[in-house]
């Protein structure tokens, strides 16, 4: 997720202007990413933000400016989240539909705050940090383009490109393995064993073949 963290933190000192002049990178993240309706930068848009991110990145978003429409895209990855990775807030109450969506960076050395990248943080882009118990969840985005899996079998001790495309699709799924460097390592085969593992049905070798192939494919496309 280094490419999300890395647009995203190139915009940090972007913030509102006051009076009735607006600050049109703020618009043109809404225009970019296609979130109709906005034309001035005091509006709520942490959203906006992330979805001209994911925009520039090529991978899903939720077209919304509402922060918990980020609760349904992606994958759960409440248990490991990852930086980069979306978190999302609630806001004066869990039941209130108020929220707020940034970019995961890491927890506080005690874990009762949140590190988050994100905008209309102090009505900038900044890195600010959260009450841990004010998380409503962690999601991981999927991509828009097409996911080349390998064919064939792959264990432990492979190496090459289709091994960084299965890595790539394994962290894409929530199933993380680490770097994506071509080698089917320790880390690969553990997060092809927890794949394996979630389906209920395979057999758990680490051995990347058809059937986990398919399993994997049908986690990318939903």
């Amino acid at each position: 997720m280094s490419k999300l963290i890395q647009i995203a933190a190139a915009e940090i000192g972007q913030e509102e202007l006051s009076g009735s002049t607006h600050n049109p990178r703020i618009i043109q993240y809404a225009e970019e990413s296609g979130i109709k309706g906005i034309s001035k930068d005091e509006v709520a848009w942490c959203s906006t933000f992330v979805n001209w991110v994911a925009f520039k990145c090529d991978l899903k978003r939720t077209n919304r400016a509402n922060a918990r429409s980020w609760l349904s895209v992606g994958k759960n990855v409440n248990s490991s989240p990852e930086p980069g990775d979306i978190v999302i807030f609630w806001r004066e109450s869990p039941q209130s539909w108020k929220g707020h969506v940034g970019f995961f960076l890491g927890y506080s050395q005690n874990q009762s705050r949140v590190y988050c990248l994100g905008g209309n943080q102090g009505n900038a882009v900044s890195i600010s940090a959260y009450p841990s118990d004010t998380i409503l969840g962690f999601r991981r985005l999927v991509t828009n383009q097409m996911i080349d899996l390998p064919e064939g079998f792959f264990k432990l001790g492979d190496s090459g490109e289709k091994i960084k495309n299965l890595q790539q699709a394994l962290n894409t799924a929530g199933f993380p393995c680490g770097t994506v460097d071509g080698f089917f390592g320790n880390k690969t085969e553990e997060a092809v064993k927890n794949l394996q593992s979630a389906s209920g049905s395979l057999k758990i070798d680490g051995v990347f073949g058809g059937q986990t192939k398919n399993y994997l494919l049908e986690i990318l496309q939903n």
